[in-house]
C-alpha cells in the first residue's frame, strides 16, 4: 500500500493580480454596447416617432425632448435596468449617449401619460416596426418563419398569454391573484417568429384568465402593429392556452377575415365531459404518433381528431378538435380522468383545414410550439415588466409600453445586427457579452473612437454589429 493513499496533494494555486482600486478614471466607459441599442433606436426611427406624438408634452419647446426621454428609457430597460434611476448609467456617460435627462424630469412626463399618450406610444412603435422591418427585407434578413414540427409556418404566429408580476407594495388596481399572491395580471401578444413583444394590457391581478373582451383588445392592439404589407396579405395564426377558448373571442378570430386580415386560431381548450367521453370512443387504429418539434416521432404520446364527436355549438364553422395523450412524466400533476386512465389528455381547437396540410399531428406540434411564449414572458419580467416602479397605474401602464419597446429593440438588433449564435440569444446573454462591455473613449482627426479591449472574446462580434448598424438605411422625413 503506498505511504500516500488517503493524503491529499496540495498544489500551489498561482495568485491574481494586485490591484489598487481608485475612482480617478478617465477615458473609460462601461456599458459601451448599449450604445448600439440607442442608435438603434434612432435608425428605426422610433425616437422620432416618439418625439412627434409627445411634442405637446415639451412645456414651450424648451427642456428635454419627451421622446428621446422615452427611448433612453426603453434603451435602459432593454439594458437591464430595473428603475427609473437606472438612467444615471446613461446620464453620467455624456461623451457616449449625449444629454440625458434627470430622474425627476423622467418621472414628471411619466406622470403624465394617459390614455392618448399610451396611443401615441403604440402608434409611434408600429411606425419603428415598419421601418424595422423594410429594414430587414432591403438588407436581405427579411422576416423569418416560426418553425414547428420540422417544417417552417407560413405567415405570421401570435402567441397571447398572461402572467402574474408580483407587487411587493401597495399599488393601485394592484389585487389579490388566483395562486395566492398580490399584485397583476397583464395579457400580452408576442410575435413568434422574432420574439417582438406586440401588445400588452395591464390588468388588476384579479383580472380573468379567460376575459374574451380583453383578449380582443390585445389581440387587435398587436395586428395594428403589423405593417398593412404583412397584416393584409400574410396568414396570422393566433395561438393562446385553454384562456383563449371563449367563443366570443374566437369568433372575433374568425370575424377579422371580413376586414381582410386573414386570420386563423390554435387555442387550448378545457377537458368537458363531453370530450371525455369522446376520447373514451377513439379506437385505438384512430391514434397515431405524435410528433416532436424536430419532425422525429415523440416516444409515448399519440394524437387523435375528435372533429364531429362532441358537439361545439357556438364555435366557429370549420372548428377541429384535436386530442394528444401521453404517458406523464415522473411527479406531474394529473386531473382525476388522467388518472383514471393513467395518461394525460391535452385539447386544442383550431380552423385550420386539412385540405391545407392540416393534419392533426402537425397542428398538435405546431399548437405545443405555443409554449414558447413562456421564455418571452420570462425575459420580458428581465426587460421591465418583472416589476412596476410607481404607486399610480398610469405610470405603470406606460411603464409596460416602454418594457414592449425595449423588448422589441432586442429583438431587432438580433434580426438586423446580429448573426451566428448572439442572433438568437436571450437578453441576459447580450447584455454579458455585448451591451456591458467597457470600452476606451479616445478623440483623434475630429472623431470620437470607441476602443473595445483586443482580448474581449466577442470583440468583433460587436464591432460588425456597429458596422451593420450604420450600413442601414435612414427614415426618411
Amino acid at each position: 500500500m503506498s505511504p500516500q493513499e488517503g493524503t491529499f496533494c496540495v498544489q500551489t494555486i498561482a495568485s491574481r493580480p494586485k490591484l489598487h482600486v481608485s475612482t480617478d478614471g478617465s477615458g473609460v466607459v462601461g456599458h459601451a454596447g448599449t450604445r448600439l441599442l440607442a442608435d438603434l433606436a434612432d435608425v428605426t426611427g422610433l425616437t422620432a416617432a416618439y418625439s412627434s406624438v409627445l411634442g405637446s408634452l415639451r412645456p414651450r419647446g424648451t427642456g428635454h425632448d419627451p421622446g428621446r426621454v422615452m427611448a433612453d428609457l426603453a434603451v435602459v430597460l432593454a439594458d437591464g435596468g430595473e428603475t427609473i434611476t437606472d438612467l444615471a448609467v446613461l446620464r453620467d456617460q455624456p461623451d457616449v449617449f449625449g444629454a440625458v435627462a434627470s430622474t425627476p424630469t423622467a418621472w414628471r412626463l411619466l406622470a403624465r401619460a394617459d390614455e392618448k399618450v399610451l396611443a401615441g406610444l403604440r402608434a409611434a412603435r408600429a411606425v419603428a416596426r415598419e421601418r424595422a422591418w423594410l429594414q430587414a427585407a432591403e438588407t436581405g434578413q427579411g422576416i423569418p418563419a416560426a418553425r414547428a414540427g420540422g417544417r417552417d409556418l407560413p405567415g405570421l404566429v401570435l402567441d397571447l398569454d398572461a402572467t402574474l408580476v408580483t407587487s411587493h407594495s401597495p399599488k393601485d388596481e394592484a389585487a389579490p391573484t388566483y395562486k395566492g399572491g398580490f399584485g397583476f395580471h397583464p395579457l400580452l401578444c408576442f410575435l413568434a417568429n422574432t420574439g417582438e413583444a406586440l401588445a400588452a394590457r395591464l390588468r388588476p391581478g384579479n383580472a380573468g384568465a379567460n376575459t374574451a373582451a380583453d383578449h380582443i383588445t390585445v389581440l387587435d392592439d398587436a395586428l395594428t402593429q403589423l405593417p398593412d404589407a404583412h397584416r393584409h396579405g400574410t396568414d396570422v395564426l393566433v395561438r393562446a392556452d385553454s384562456a383563449g377558448s371563449t367563443k366570443a373571442f374566437l369568433a372575433h378570430v374568425r370575424g377579422l377575415r371580413t376586414k381582410g386580415i386573414r386570420t386563423f386560431f390554435s387555442v387550448g381548450c378545457p377537458i368537458t365531459e363531453p370530450i371525455r367521453r369522446a376520447i373514451r370512443a377513439v379506437p385505438d387504429r384512430l391514434w397515431h404518433p405524435a410528433l416532436n418539434q424536430d419532425g422525429s416521432l415523440r416516444d409515448g404520446a399519440e394524437v387523435a381528431e375528435l372533429t364531429g364527436m362532441p358537439a361545439l355549438p357556438g364555435y366557429p364553422a370549420g372548428t377541429r378538435i384535436i386530442v394528444r395523450r401521453e404517458r406523464p412524466h415522473p411527479g406531474a400533476q394529473l386531473s382525476l380522468f388522467d388518472t383514471v386512465e393513467g395518461l394525460r389528455h391535452q385539447v386544442f381547437l383550431t380552423d385550420t383545414p386539412s385540405t391545407d396540410g392540416g393534419t392533426a399531428q402537425f397542428l398538435e406540434v405546431r399548437h405545443r410550439h405555443h409554449a414558447t411564449v413562456e421564455d418571452h414572458i420570462r425575459c420580458g419580467k428581465d426587460t421591465g415588466f418583472g416589476r412596476f416602479p410607481s404607486r399610480h397605474f398610469a405610470i405603470n401602464a406606460a411603464w409596460l409600453e416602454l418594457s414592449l419597446a425595449s423588448i422589441d429593440l432586442l429583438a431587432w438588433t438580433r434580426l438586423l445586427l446580429l448573426d451566428g449564435e448572439l442572433a438568437t440569444a436571450e437578453p441576459r446573454k447580450l447584455r454579458y457579452r455585448l451591451l456591458h462591455v467597457a470600452a476606451r473613449l479616445t478623440r483623434g482627426g475630429r472623431r470620437l473612437h470607441l476602443r473595445i479591449s483586443r482580448s474581449w472574446p466577442w470583440r468583433h462580434d460587436l464591432a460588425a454589429a456597429f458596422h451593420r448598424l450604420a450600413a442601414l438605411p435612414r427614415p426618411t422625413g
